[in-house]
């Protein structure tokens, strides 16, 4: 792949969008990569842990507007709606739909649709140099890639619209305070302790962690009668699961799961 890199490690696939001389900025090719990437990562059964970062010194800027630049000098627009639909969206989608944890490894700037990728996330560790950014308010859009549904869930609708109309640059502090990241580390570390935080989510029940993630989804925009219906279908799949049974076994005989992921 051109503009994205990929690693696996103890169980742990990293995905590094890697243009850095534009604060990896997403063109088409990130765009389509980083979706591929992703795919991989779902459908390769060493990896139970997923990180997501950029390279140098930004973690995504957003679009890579420069892209377009000659059409809107030329008193076009640009054909966003079709990029979104075609590019973006199915790229930010399948974070949520993966059956293993996601980590954001946050190691400079997030912006606009950046932002977006990591809201996506599971966790984001954030470098204490990390900034986040809802950029859209200042060329005039609203919040794209799942911002609107991300956001409003993740620090509560007044505090979403604020930092959508108002847009306003935040830093990392400010981020963990409004409930934004996981936690804040030093930009030294943020790889090796995303690693380490990586690790003990793959040595967890990866079943368990995907189906938690689309239970809370679920719960988010459905009633309680329907979330508990939902809740026992997901309760009996799980039961079947060779990481249920063996997490019973160890708790009966009061040891450390040995969970497969399966």
């Amino acid at each position: 792949m051109e503009t994205v890199l990929y690693d696996v490690r103890s169980g742990v696939a990293t995905i590094t969008m890697n243009r850095p001389d534009v604060l990896n900025a997403l063109d088409v090719t990130l765009a389509t990569e980083m979706a591929k990437a992703i795919a991989e990562a779902g459908g390769d059964p060493a990896v139970r842990a997923v990180v997501i970062t950029g390279a140098g010194r930004g973690f995504c800027a957003g679009a890579d507007l420069g892209q377009l630049e000659d059409a809107y000098r030329s008193g076009q627009s640009g054909p966003i709606g079709d990029i979104l639909r075609d590019r973006y969206n199915p790229m930010v989608l399948p974070i949520t739909q993966l059956d293993k944890p996601v980590i954001a490894a946050v190691n400079g700037v997030a912006a606009g649709a950046g932002a977006s990728i990591a809201f996506a996330c599971d966790f984001r560790i954030a470098s204490d140099k990390a900034k986040f950014f809802q950029a859209f308010i200042k060329i005039g859009l609203i919040p794209d890639c799942g911002a609107n549904y991300f956001l409003p869930r993740l620090v509560g609708m007044a505090k979403a619209l604020e930092l959508a109309m108002l847009g306003d640059v935040i830093t990392a502090e400010t981020a963990l305070e409004y409930g934004l990241v996981t936690k804040v580390v030093s930009a030294d570390t943020l790889i090796d302790e995303t690693q380490t935080f990586a690790e003990q989510l793959a040595s967890g029940p990866s079943r368990a962690f995907g189906a938690t993630r689309r239970s809370m989804m679920f719960g988010a925009v459905n009633d309680l009668e329907q979330t508990m219906d939902y809740e026992a279908d997901a309760q009996h799949e799980l039961a079947q699961s060779g990481d249920h049974k063996e997490g019973v076994l160890a708790f009966l005989e009061k040891r450390t799961p040995n969970f497969q992921g399966r």
